[in-house]
């Protein structure tokens, strides 16, 4: 008997080690040598595989036993790298086009528990009042302990209409917070607009999609035909990120054609790169430019871009070149910090891996991994402060350290400082809580810190 297992062992053995060689090489193909494989440690996981084959209380198939130890990898690495099923990975393609059915919102991993990084705007989570920094513990009866971020996701998507009941811990709060959401099919409308009144002029961006920058030029085209435009706001609060070409594409919008907009650098040759405000780094394809488009005005419109802890990824890539540049005054909070890019390398049976490959840098050189874009003018949610403590990268576990700035960053000071006020009432609170679900709304004290700024800037020009 146990002659048979070693050799069942050393079958196994020879499988795993080839399913790794295959992975190694149709990740890293054509790049650099394949390193040598850990034969020892290989062996190990062999034993442990063939340990739980034979051993374990009910039976497991190979594939699921692969699947988890892959995943496994992954996710004990950083915050964002992830194994990618086959539905996962077409969840992932659908959402870069806006549109996915499930609850709409950003999530990752903690202690076990599903953590939410942003609830998208204009969503059933969002509108359910869900928070970044909500730990989703239960996904109707069944505790989320145990499940893998895939899993999990998996429970949340579902058919429209359907419902789904989320158990909540939320910091601050000493009981679970128990939400029932209807599914709906999520359409994200990645940019949206208005005048907000004569001469001033308001974006908001909700996601870095593929046709997001398109989209910012049809925006901005509308509005410059309501009459000339002497300021302009651009919001991306609570925008979690999305495409790099996105990113790239809103920057050069503002900015002098072929000016740098951030640079990556990580181990292989293609993580070391430097983009610009080029079509060859901003269109897919042979796509007609559409910057060509853009009212000649804007570039040189005076700028405020309101950002937060809920401003990640492609967000900080923006606001980051805005401010280095000094084209835009950067307002609002310290934002997220998330300084890594993800590349999705696709592997058989429709399934890929989300593997964190470079550190993107601001167009000075600073990397805001972990550390976040700070604001030119702090100016906090609310006259009365915050809403709350906010998660940020990092808060989360295993996150990438700050390669520039090995110290943690400082306590940012306000530069400009709110009215003091009392304790709110819960008037004032609903009035505040509100004003997130309205587009430039006018109870939005950010949005007005920012309007004052602009007609400022207007009158220092004319004097």
């Amino acid at each position: 008997m146990r002659n048979k297992l070693q050799q069942t062992g050393l079958v196994l053995f020879g499988l795993i080690a080839g399913i790794f060689i295959s992975l190694n090489f149709s990740a890293i193909a054509q790049k650099e040598a394949v390193a040598p494989l850990p034969i020892e440690e290989l062996r190990t996981f062999a034993d442990v595989f063939n340990a739980i084959k034979t051993g374990y209380v009910e039976p497991v198939e190979d594939k699921k036993l692969i699947t988890h130890a892959i995943s496994g990898m992954l996710t004990g690495l950083d915050p964002h790298s992830q194994y990618l099923d086959a539905d996962a990975f077409k969840d992932l393609q659908v959402n870069t086009h806006g549109e996915f059915g499930g609850l709409g919102i950003e999530v990752g991993m903690e202690d076990g528990f599903v953590k939410v990084v942003s609830p998208i705007e204009d969503t059933p989570a969002y509108r359910a009042g869900i928070k970044a920094g909500d730990l989703i513990v239960k996904l109707d009866d069944t505790p989320v302990k145990g499940m893998t971020l895939s899993d999990a996701v998996k429970r949340m998507r579902g058919k429209p209409k359907t419902q789904i009941t989320l158990t909540i811990a939320r910091k601050g709060e000493t009981k679970p917070i128990v939400v029932a959401i209807t599914r709906e099919v999520i359409k994200v409308q990645s940019v949206k607009s208005k005048l907000i009144e004569p001469g001033y002029a308001y974006v908001r961006l909700t996601q870095f999609q593929e046709d997001t920058a398109n989209k910012l030029v049809e925006h901005l085209n509308k509005l410059y035909k309501q009459g000339p435009v002497k300021g302009l706001v651009l919001d991306l609060r609570n925008d979690p990120g999305g495409l790099l070409h996105g990113a790239i594409g809103v920057s050069a919008a503002f900015l002098p054609p072929a000016t740098l907009i951030t640079s990556t650098d990580g181990r292989v040759e293609d993580a070391k790169r430097k983009y610009l405000a080029s079509p060859e780094d901003y269109l897919r394809g042979t796509r007609t430019d559409f910057l060509k488009d853009l009212p000649a005005g804007v570039k040189t419109v005076p700028m405020v871009v309101l950002v937060n802890a809920g401003s990640a990824s492609a967000s900080e890539i923006v606001a980051g070149a805005l401010q280095d540049h000094k084209r835009a005054v950067i307002m609002g909070t310290q934002t997220f910090g998330k300084g890594s890019v993800q590349t999705i390398l696709p592997l058989a049976n429709n399934t890929a891996i989300k593997l964190t490959t470079a550190r993107y840098y601001t167009p000075s050189g600073r990397s805001i991994q972990a550390k976040g874009i700070t604001p030119d003018i702090i100016v906090e949610e609310t006259a009365n402060g915050s809403f709350g403590p906010r998660l940020r990268e990092a808060d989360l576990e295993r996150h990438l350290e700050n390669d520039k700035d090995k110290e943690a960053p400082p306590a940012a000071k306000p530069q400009t400082k709110a009215p003091t006020k009392g304790k709110p009432t819960k008037d004032e609170t609903e009035e505040e809580e509100k004003a997130r679900f309205e587009i430039a709304s006018k109870d939005d004290y950010q949005l007005n810190q920012a309007l004052n700024l602009l007609k400022g800037l207007q009158i220092m020009q004319a004097k």
